[in-house]
């Protein structure tokens, strides 16, 4: 499914390719946790293990989007949709283990590693189900994720909501929902769709959200210029999707993005700090942490 071009710009940018259209890449913060002993900040807000967390997509070249600010290289995505012949979950699920293990094995050797937290993360206990693509375009998500659930790991799910339907269906321990316009012609010029209905597919996922029994999170990823100086905007999709938590996070000017937008359009930590507080006043939620490094802020209700 993947085109051997595409399949080298993957690979040279360090994602291990699992079966057809699925793949792997060791995030930063693994990285991070495993040499310098620092976490990212779902570990603070959410208490994962940033060394036993595996980042990985069953549909690693397709999505509905081509956002302005991702890092990703949306230049390469092969099409809106995966399509209905794909691989087995189970056979995702066990590549997708064994190449996170090909990925770390270097680490065992190395000094700052510390031989306890090396077997911890060839033994992950968490998935974040993000990475690239859109991962709800696999139309057998919800079992992906149940295969995963089974193997006794927690389950992040990401996803832009263009598929309401499936959003309904499956049960990760997290549903994440990342919501970065209030109006469909902002959401024009800065998610720029590849598909007509795309917001109202948007609407629709926020609907499903609400009655999700997962942990549920609206993530805006805030682009001076586009959506940081309306915040009061986003009170009502919020209220129509009734999330646990909100993140506003800050772009960050880095990858691919920076072909699209400019170092101006990243705000500071004090833009997203005001951001933040502005949209508790809207919405009733309260801000309860933030990482400045990260530039982002978490609200409860």
């Amino acid at each position: 499914m993947l085109t051997p071009g595409v399949k080298a710009v993957l690979e040279k940018q360090g994602y291990r390719i699992v079966g057809r259209h699925s793949a792997v890449k060791l995030c930063h913060w693994l990285r991070e946790r495993l040499l310098r002993k620092r976490a990212c900040y779902k570990a603070k807000f959410y208490g994962i293990e940033s060394h036993r967390c595996l980042q990985m997509t069953p549909s690693v070249a397709w999505c509905q989007h081509r956002c302005l600010f991702c890092w990703r290289p949306v230049e390469h995505t092969l099409g809106a949709e995966l399509g209905n012949e794909v691989d087995e979950p189970e056979a995702i699920v066990e590549g997708a283990l064994e190449a996170q293990r090909s990925l770390l094995s270097g680490y065992g050797g190395e000094e700052r590693v510390t031989q306890e937290e090396f077997r911890e993360a060839l033994s992950p206990n968490h998935v974040a189900i993000s990475l690239a693509g859109e991962p709800t375009n696999y139309p057998r998500i919800a079992e992906l994720v149940e295969e995963f659930n089974r193997r006794g790991m927690s389950t992040f799910l990401v996803t832009n909501g263009m598929h309401p339907e499936r959003i309904a269906e499956v049960e990760p321990t997290s549903l994440y929902l990342s919501l970065i316009s209030h109006s469909e012609e902002l959401y024009r010029r800065i998610n720029v769709p590849r598909v007509r209905d795309g917001w109202k597919r948007l609407m629709q996922s926020l609907e499903a959200m609400s009655t999700s029994r997962a942990r549920k999170v609206v993530r805006i990823t805030l682009v001076r210029g586009y959506n940081l100086e309306e915040p009061e905007a986003f009170a009502p999709l919020i209220e129509r999707a009734s999330p646990d938590f909100i993140e506003a996070k800050g772009y960050v000017h880095v990858g691919y993005s920076r072909r699209r937008l400019t170092r101006q359009h990243m705000p500071s930590c004090d833009e997203v700090e005001n951001f933040a507080r502005a949209l508790a006043e809207a919405t009733g939620y309260r801000v309860i942490d933030f990482s400045s490094e990260s530039k982002v802020f978490l609200l409860r209700r």
